[in-house]
């Protein structure tokens, strides 16, 4: 499983799938989401706009991914 730094107290799924690498534009996310292929802890995603927050796991195809807050060095 990979963790996924982001910034703030949330990200939405599609921008998500951009940051990681999982979907080249949003045209892209929207495609794999339709397709069926995402959960968000365990249940099926359609929607790019869903809400993640840390501890969320995103799972497309093989890639596991956990939403992990950006960590701040003094």
């Amino acid at each position: 499983m990979r963790d996924v730094p982001i910034r703030g107290d949330m990200i939405r799924l599609g921008q998500l799938l951009k940051l990681a690498g999982v979907a080249g534009s949003g045209s892209e996310a929207k495609e794999l989401l339709a397709g069926g292929g995402v959960t968000v802890n365990g249940e099926p995603e359609d929607r790019r706009g869903r809400q993640l927050r840390e501890g969320d796991v995103v799972v497309v195809g093989e890639e596991r991914m956990r939403i992990a807050a950006t960590t701040l060095d003094s």
